[in-house]
């Protein structure tokens, strides 16, 4: 049996977790056109374009394909889409939103799979429908990577050719990454500020070498134990790191837990904030609203639903 720790959401996505697997002429001849005088200094590219997150807050649904228990944004896309509109318009209209989809890439899994990693991959035409979902909504993208046995780094880079796009970051979930000899679910899993740090080198030089927007990567926390050492997590120029944190229950408990979890928070990394429809209001509590979530200090950047 897993744990009795493990949030209901767990057993539900290890439950189906499967079914989201899956382009002049020359010079005159009557005048000589001398060349250009050498120069001692090479030109300085244009600057990057901002991201989301330097003009916006993002707020967000969850989901992969087939899955309801990994969130909103699943089955008819445009319909998800528009009820995150709406829900978008539940927030006050202080500051400018960009919507995110926060696609489940990486899923676990209680099996081992061909290569013992216990995880599999998205299929690249599901990132394609939620990628042209995303930008239909002018929002955002998010690679949720649940690692399974494997670790953060491989599994972001074999998303390479999606994250060279301006608009796809990445959204980590260490909850699910476990060490050798454990299964996804049965426990917690956890990674360290190091690996993070790995990550977010990785994603800014992506970003100068593509001269795109500087990649946003979040990184999600449900408990102290699942991300430790986060002061190695450092700055890296093309890159946006956010740390949002998952707890579970009514606004008490999760305002508690965000105050936990915001004592450790690096002081580049932007602050986040989940909630869930389900697991939130299962003992009758009301859902947070978003007056009470922007209440919180410090004020999340990003908020994202499940």
């Amino acid at each position: 049996m897993p744990d009795a720790g493990m949030p209901r959401r767990a057993l539900l996505a290890l439950a189906v977790a499967g079914l989201g697997a899956s382009a002049c002429g020359g010079p005159s001849a009557a005048k000589t056109v001398a060349p250009p005088a050498a120069s001692g200094t090479a030109s300085t590219p244009p600057p990057r374009p901002p991201n989301a997150l330097a003009t916006s807050r993002l707020i967000g649904f969850c989901g992969a394909p087939g899955s309801r228990a990994l969130g909103e944004m699943t089955g008819d896309l445009a319909a998800a889409g528009r009820k995150l509109a709406q829900q978008i318009q539940s927030f006050p209209r202080e500051s400018p939103v960009t919507p995110v989809a926060e696609l489940v890439a990486t899923t676990a899994h209680p099996v081992p799979g061909a290569d013992g990693m216990y995880r599999s991959r998205c299929a690249d035409s599901a990132v394609r429908e939620y990628l042209d979902e995303t930008r239909a909504l002018k929002g955002l993208l998010l690679l949720n990577i649940q690692p399974g046995r494997a670790d953060f780094l491989p599994e972001v880079r074999a998303y390479e050719h999606w994250l060279t796009e301006p608009d796809v970051g990445v959204a980590l979930d260490p909850e699910w990454a476990v060490e050798p000899g454990a299964v996804p679910g049965r426990e917690f899993g956890r990674t360290t500020g190091t690996e993070l740090d790995g990550v977010a080198a990785y994603l800014g030089d992506l970003a100068r070498r593509a001269h795109i927007p500087d990649k946003v990567m979040v990184y999600h926390q449900v408990a102290a134990s699942v991300v430790r050492d986060e002061a190695s997590l450092r700055p890296h120029p093309g890159v946006s790191v956010v740390k949002v944190v998952d707890g579970i229950g009514g606004a008490a408990a999760k305002t508690a837990t965000w105050k936990t979890l915001m004592k450790t928070k690096p002081g580049h990394v932007l602050p986040g904030f989940k909630l869930f429809f389900h697991e939130d209001t299962r003992r009758g509590n009301a859902l947070m609203t978003p007056a009470e979530v922007l209440a919180l200090t410090p004020q999340p950047a990003y908020v994202v639903y499940e």
